[in-house]
């Protein structure tokens, strides 16, 4: 073996026990969101089965629900920071304040989704609806819309404690407990998809309303199974000891989290915000482009989460390194996490491949409409490993607390770059939907060299609980 060889496999390949103890962390949380994300796509499928104008409907719900879902996954990463640190301290009260914040933080993000969400309903809705379709099918959507809305806006609140619970029980490395409750919720889903979309097993025939029954009651299953465990093993939880004693949280630790979470929150919403823009900005296209991104981000999600969670977990491992002061480790760990990544997720792009051919047939639409999704599906698999790199700087430098960096690397590049691009193709050029989507969808790798110079700075090796003190208070 050659020395350059032999030095890039010293840099980028780990040991055995290395990618055991990586998959330990990484594997559950795969599982979890695959089980999750392969629910909403049978979810997606069987609306699917009922007629364009629900699935359209849905689809557009969903990207506010995605807004929203990234905005609390924000919120509670700024918090998840410290905890992530704490734990790697050995530093329990430390993780019950931040875990405070947490509970704080969702309440008040659930109470402002309420109010956008019944205020706004029918405006948001008609932002996603064309003028050049049929006045019949854009009614026929904005009316299951309203329905959908209304009633997915019941699984706020399991949703937002549940991802507060989750967290800190991951920052732990118990990453199985949340798949588990993915597990128990998957089958509350499936068997009520089933009842009440089509009328089966004794239920009634819902359509639209059935599957937002069926999603909202599967929320609160897994948001119980997090919540009941984290309370009944406490010796695994210390951090859960005391919590509801008192409600305060030390005043410099509340600052310093206010000061490194609110980047993330504010990314994390300008972010969904702007791929929800993106979303818009391809509806101008015609209903038709609405209902073929629909099909196809349904099956991209689902293989989407390998490198989305492998992010997930160099935060968790890379921080809890920091968090114990092992800098190089720490470095070390990045490196060969990042290239793994990567090296996994262009292995899964190759398996979307050829599925891309099959999926959309599943799909009770049109013909241009599959093929349409076909092509959107084999583009998005070919930008995977672009997306898996970018999203694992992000994780990175987030690990060590640079927040205010990872706001400018996610949001100013989608808002500066990826926003007026989509924009100005959509409507100022005649650009066929399929260069379009190419241009929009690859845009994404200017944020490769950005993201490694970055990286390979070091400006990210950092711990961020050291100096604060975790006296107790009430």
């Amino acid at each position: 073996m050659s020395n350059a060889l032999y030095k890039w496999k010293e840099k980028y390949i780990g040991t055995k026990d290395f990618y055991r103890y990586v998959c330990s962390i990484a594997v559950p949380m795969i599982l979890q969101n695959l089980i999750t994300n392969f629910v909403s796509m049978l979810d997606n499928i069987m609306v699917g089965q009922v007629g364009t104008a629900e699935m359209s409907a849905v689809s557009i719900v969903n990207q506010f629900m995605f807004v929203f879902n990234l905005t609390v996954f924000g919120g509670i990463s700024g918090a998840s920071i410290f905890g992530t640190q704490y734990f790697g301290k050995g530093d329990a009260k430390g993780q019950k304040y931040t875990f405070r914040f947490r509970l704080y933080l969702v309440l008040v993000l659930m109470a402002i989704g309420f109010f956008i969400f019944t205020t706004f309903d029918t405006q948001l809705l008609r932002l996603f609806l064309s003028g050049d379709d049929a006045p019949r099918l854009v009614e026929a959507t904005l009316g299951y819309g309203k329905t959908y809305l209304s009633i997915m806006l019941l699984g706020l609140v399991p949703f937002g404690i549940g991802q507060a619970y989750a967290s800190v029980v991951r920052e732990c490395g118990e990453t199985r407990i949340p798949m588990y409750g993915s597990i128990a919720a998957i089958g509350v889903n499936l068997v009520l998809d089933y009842g009440l979309i089509f009328g089966n097993l004794g239920m009634p025939k819902l359509g639209v309303a059935g599957a937002a029954i069926a999603t909202v009651i599967a929320k609160y299953v897994e948001a119980a199974v997090v919540i009941i465990w984290a309370h009944t093993h406490k010796e695994k939880n210390p951090y859960i000891v005391g919590l509801y004693k008192g409600f305060s949280i030390p005043a410099e630790l509340t600052k310093k989290i206010v000061v490194k979470g609110m980047p993330l929150l504010i990314n994390e919403f300008l972010w969904s915000f702007g791929m929800s823009v993106i979303a818009q900005c391809y509806s101008v296209c015609g209903i038709e482009v609405v209902a073929a991104r629909n099909i196809a981000s349904t099956l991209s999600n689902l293989f989407n989460v390998i490198f989305i969670q492998l992010g997930g977990s160099i935060g968790i491992i890379v921080g809890a390194k920091l968090g114990a002061g092992k800098f190089e480790e720490a470095k070390d760990y990045a490196g060969k996490l990042n290239f793994f990544s990567v090296a996994s997720t262009a292995l899964v792009a190759l398996i979307m491949i050829p599925v891309a051919y099959l999926f959309p047939s599943i799909y009770k639409t049109e013909d241009t409409i599959k093929a349409l999704a076909t092509y959107f599906i084999v583009v998005s698999a070919l930008a995977m490993p672009i997306w898996s790199y970018t999203n694992a700087c992000y994780f990175t430098l987030r690990s060590g607390g640079k927040t205010g960096i990872t706001f400018l690397f996610d949001f100013l590049f989608t808002w500066v770059v990826m926003i007026p691009l989509a924009f100005v193709l959509t409507h100022f050029t005649d650009m066929d939907i399929h260069l379009l989507f190419v241009c929009v969808t690859f845009s994404e790798a200017i944020k490769v060299v950005i993201g490694h110079y970055m990286v390979k700075s070091g400006i990210w090796i950092q711990n961020i609980v050291n100096e604060i003190e975790t006296e107790d208070v009430l």
